[in-house]
């Protein structure tokens, strides 16, 4: 009698590990028991071993990020409508479809669940957000090539990105319809003074 072979084990390339164990997050965030998230419950999750990911991220904090900001990235896509006026409202709508979905969800609370507890978490939670805020860079540069005056980026997180992520953190329905237009019309008219059209 021959015994069985073991199953040969599947290799998998840093991507294909990397969108499992983003997936992972994802899925626990999404259950019931996603208020129990841990980097081994993570791992087990995604079928790889625990010190791989605490090797790739190093804190649940920083895997939390990456993972945001790059389903975010996926997610907004860079359309060149012609105007800053339209690049912004199309990022804006973007990113209102996403938080409507149970993905979106459950990366707004993986927002709040990465709040940095130390100077190298909050260095790693800023380059996340440099790189979620390099679109609408893209967006300024594009605006300013066209001739356009583009607010600056602080402005913009402020008047346009906050809001959404506010009534997302503290469960407060956006409005149906037309949310991304007003936003974008309150932050040009008073990056341009009351007088522009």
């Amino acid at each position: 009698m021959t015994q069985k072979q073991p199953a040969a084990r599947i290799r998998r390339s840093p991507e294909q590990v990397r969108a499992a164990v983003h997936q992972a997050v994802v899925d626990l965030l999404s259950a019931p028991e996603g208020e129990d998230l841990t980097i081994p419950a993570i791992a087990q999750r995604a079928g790889v071993n625990h010190t791989s990911v605490y090797r790739r991220w190093g804190s649940l904090g920083a895997l939390l990020a990456d993972t945001v900001t790059t389903r975010l990235e996926r997610n907004s896509p860079l359309n060149d409508t012609g105007t800053l006026r339209g690049d912004l409202i199309a990022w804006a709508e973007a990113s209102v479809t996403n938080m409507r979905t149970p993905e979106g969800h459950a990366l707004v609370r993986a927002v709040t669940l990465s709040m940095p507890s130390s100077t190298q978490a909050q260095s790693e939670r800023a380059r996340h957000f440099r790189r979620r805020m390099h679109s609408i860079e893209q967006i300024r540069e594009r605006a300013t090539a066209r001739g356009e005056n583009p607010p600056p980026l602080e402005q913009i997180l402020d008047q346009l990105i906050a809001p959404f992520y506010i009534r997302a953190i503290f469960g407060i329905d956006l409005p149906a319809t037309g949310y991304p237009q007003l936003l974008v019309d309150r932050l040009l008219g008073s990056a341009s003074g009351p007088d522009s059209a």
